[in-house]
């Protein structure tokens, strides 16, 4: 072998073995620098259990007073209110609604436990009165002692409110075409008459109590008043035309009590 061979196979052999390690070097290239990998997403919290608002904590008790109120006889007929010109009156009713019976059941009478009953504080927000189509809505509604109540114009016409326990005077109030609404406390236990004098048929009752057991009776004439301790109680019926009635009841925690109470046309001779 000459020297020029020799010289070549050695230089073909440096090539392999260079191009080999090449290879390798190719094969396994230098890892890229490490990236902070994203973090893992957070396990979605438990979904949150809604809690119902929680109801003022007084002491109560289990006891339920339930009835109706009847009328017996012919009801006196309702008398025609007289005609308005103002056009924030349309709709009203054309007749006087002091008494309302339907099929032998009385509206609109204040059925309310008499005495204090403790542990009840009075509310803070007031009971309302508005004024719609020149008609005090509700016609009869019950507060309690120490409460107040809120008057609302929602007529586009002036009206004023002038309260009356009896015959006195408590206060008289103009309020001006959707005005803000005006606040009074209601008497201690007693009746407060509302009269307008722009509109003079116009006529609503508030009757206060010493406790919170008082509904109004509706068109089927029927009340319930729950939540009661046990115990006996004078339950009465008030009516704007026929007075009062009342009855003496023993109220239980394991059962209802009924009581009722019928009026009649009688009665409105004995109240005056």
């Amino acid at each position: 072998m000459t020297l020029r061979t020799l010289g070549l196979t050695m230089l073909g052999a440096a090539g392999l073995l260079s191009l080999s390690a090449c290879k390798k070097e190719e094969a396994a290239p230098a890892a890229p620098p490490s990236t902070p990998s994203a973090p893992s997403a957070a396990p979605a919290p438990a979904a949150e259990k809604v809690h119902a608002a929680s109801p003022i904590q007084v002491p109560a008790g289990k006891g339920v007073v339930k009835g109706t109120v009847t009328f017996t006889g012919t009801p006196p007929p309702a008398a025609d209110l007289p005609a308005s010109s103002d056009p924030a009156c349309e709709g009203r009713s054309a007749k006087d609604e002091s008494v309302l019976v339907k099929d032998g059941k009385l509206q609109n009478v204040l059925v309310r436990v008499r005495g204090a009953v403790a542990g009840f504080p009075a509310p803070s927000t007031p009971v309302v009165v508005d004024q719609s189509k020149c008609t005090y809505v509700p016609r009869v509604q019950g507060a309690m002692v120490g409460q107040s109540v809120a008057f609302k114009n929602s007529d586009g016409t002036l009206h004023n409110v002038r309260g009356l326990v009896g015959t006195k005077a408590a206060f008289n109030v103009a309020q001006p075409p959707m005005g803000a609404a005006v606040n009074k406390p209601v008497p201690a236990d007693d009746v407060l008459k509302l009269k307008c004098d722009i509109h003079p048929w116009m006529t609503a009752y508030v009757v206060s109590n010493a406790n919170p057991f008082y509904a109004t009776t509706g068109a089927e004439g029927a009340f319930t008043l729950q939540g009661l301790p046990a115990g006996t109680y004078t339950v009465e019926a008030w009516h704007e035309t026929f007075g009062t009635k009342t009855a003496e009841v023993t109220v239980k925690d394991d059962a209802p009590t009924e009581v009722s109470f019928a009026f009649s046309a009688a009665d409105a001779s004995a109240k005056k």
